[in-house]
């Protein structure tokens, strides 16, 4: 009897510890908070969590603490208050945080930096980075913004493509202090018209990295270059990508800091606008400065049935994007993945027509100057600017592993569908790293109820779904895929309640 009473509250114990496992505290919102307003979790400084919040023509930095309970609320009155300001990015580290904007004043875009605390306040006027002469009055993103892994360096660049044929890449170069460690001005000859530029990746030795690849019209990528700029050099290294006989879908770059690697990789087709075959993959080794692996791997017909939703076996990947890439230091990789498409009474939206923007949305020219596509602040534009009859869905999340020697390890499948009519804020997913998990965050509806669902992977590739997470009140409704990881254990992710924007913690226990 006795051995009885202990082994009941061992499992009690182990229930409560379960249910207790993901805490969820929400802010209160306030009455300017609409579902409108720009927004955008600065990140977790001091220990308090910074929101920044665009209302009334002003720009605001809000600072909560542990419970969610508003400790201040400070205007940051050294931004302009008008529709001058084009982007505003920021750069969290332990006790304080670099508001990176720019804004055009007459022909001139200027960009800028201020330092701020974990209440939103500022000791110093902002000390500008670099300005750009255009040659228009409307208002245009110049300046791409990059920060290394462990923050140390942070790169501002633009590029003036006035000359379509030579591109002229200025790159700045700070340490964590915005002290200038390096200027350079490159010249990247464009062969072809269709010749675009990727996305950029810095690491931690203050080494830009991005491609340049030849895509015809909206087909795939047949030509490519991997171009290195080294901290210090003016001058760039280019890696050709050996594709000729593998079409590419959208590039994407990981910097592996603790092996000194560029990791890149892709989708891949074995015939034009034919369907997704499986994964390329490219590693270029910084120390022998040379291409260390190429090669691709072919989908399975077992993976395929097991993520192809309502597809065929042969389609089962075309509706899906890359979402994440995470390096191990034993020289592997995990690669998320994401079934994302729009569907209307007019044309479905598919990677080939972008009729309604790819979520990896292309380069466009303002003033003969050619702005970073792959632009990481996506909470500054309205998120509800269409207007026509779309839904959007997202659905199944496909994850594999792959050791150091490119041989898969593992793969799962997360089942789900999701659609929203009004745009895409509720849909997709989010990812929160705890070291031992990987969590995957997103919206189920249940019981005509959108409920925020925890599915988590081990490192061997066991996937569990978690309990429900506790205190999800009714009402709220979620927006994961805006949400941003704080801390080792914490996520700060927006939700709307009533019509109004407000923002919900979840701890990891």
């Amino acid at each position: 009897m006795k051995m009885f009473r202990w082994l009941l509250v061992f499992m009690i114990s182990c229930s409560y510890l379960s249910l207790s496992a993901q805490k969820i505290v929400y802010s209160d919102y306030e009455r300017e908070d609409s579902r409108r307003m720009p927004f955008d979790v600065a990140g977790k400084i001091g220990g308090n969590f910074l929101i920044y919040k665009f209302t009334k023509n002003k720009h605001w930095l809000v600072s909560f603490d542990n419970e969610m309970i508003q400790l201040s609320k400070t205007e940051q009155t050294y931004i302009p208050n008008n529709d001058r300001v084009v982007n505003i990015d920021f750069f969290p580290y332990a006790d304080f945080c670099y508001v990176i904007y720019q804004y055009q004043k007459k022909n001139v875009v200027y960009c800028m930096a201020a330092r701020v605390d974990g209440n939103g306040k500022w000791a110093a006027e902002p000390v500008e980075l670099d300005s750009a002469h255009i040659g228009g009055s409307s208002n245009n993103k110049i300046y791409t913004v990059v920060t290394s892994e462990d923050k140390s360096k942070i790169s501002v660049f633009k590029i003036n493509s006035r000359n379509r044929k030579l591109f002229v890449l200025t790159t700045l170069l700070f340490n964590d202090q915005l002290q200038l460690q390096k200027k350079s001005r490159l010249e990247i000859p464009m062969e072809e018209r269709t010749e675009n530029l990727g996305e950029f990746n810095l690491d931690n030795d203050g080494d830009l990295a991005f491609c340049k690849f030849y895509r015809n019209s909206n087909d795939n990528i047949s030509q490519a270059n991997l171009l290195i700029k080294f901290a210090q050099a003016d001058t760039l290294v280019s890696a050709k990508l050996d594709i000729e006989k593998t079409l590419l879908d959208e590039i994407q770059i990981k910097v592996d800091n603790f092996n000194k690697r560029f990791f890149l990789t892709s989708f891949f087709y074995k015939e034009r606008k034919g369907n997704i075959d499986g994964f390329y993959f490219y590693v270029w080794d910084k120390a022998g400065q040379r291409k260390q692996v190429e090669n691709t791997y072919s989908f399975t017909d077992e993976i395929r049935k097991e993520a192809r939703g309502d597809a065929t076996m042969k389609m089962a990947f075309n509706d899906y994007f890359i979402r994440q890439i995470i390096v191990r230091r034993d020289g592997g990789v995990i690669i998320g993945s994401e079934a994302f498409y729009t569907t209307s009474r007019f044309n479905n939206w598919n990677r080939w027509n972008y009729l309604y923007n790819s979520p990896f949305y292309s380069p466009f020219y303002n003033n003969n100057y050619y702005y970073s596509p792959y632009f990481n602040n996506s909470y500054w534009n309205n998120r509800y600017g269409n207007n026509q009859a779309v839904r959007y869905h997202a659905d199944n999340i496909a994850v594999f592993s792959f050791d150091g020697n490119w041989k898969m390890e593992w793969s799962n499948v997360m089942s789900k569908s999701q659609f929203n009519d009004e745009g895409d804020d509720q849909v997709s997913y989010q990812l929160m790293n705890s070291g031992d998990q990987l969590h995957f965050l997103f919206n189920l509806q249940e019981r005509r109820n959108n409920l925020l669902t925890d599915y988590s992977i081990s490192p061997t590739g066991e996937m569990t779904r978690n309990p429900t997470l506790k205190n999800l009140d009714r009402g709220y409704e979620f927006m994961p895929k805006y949400g941003k990881q704080v801390s080792a254990r914490q996520m700060i992710i927006p939700c709307m309640y009533r019509s109004y924007i407000c923002f919900a913690k979840v701890e990891f226990n």
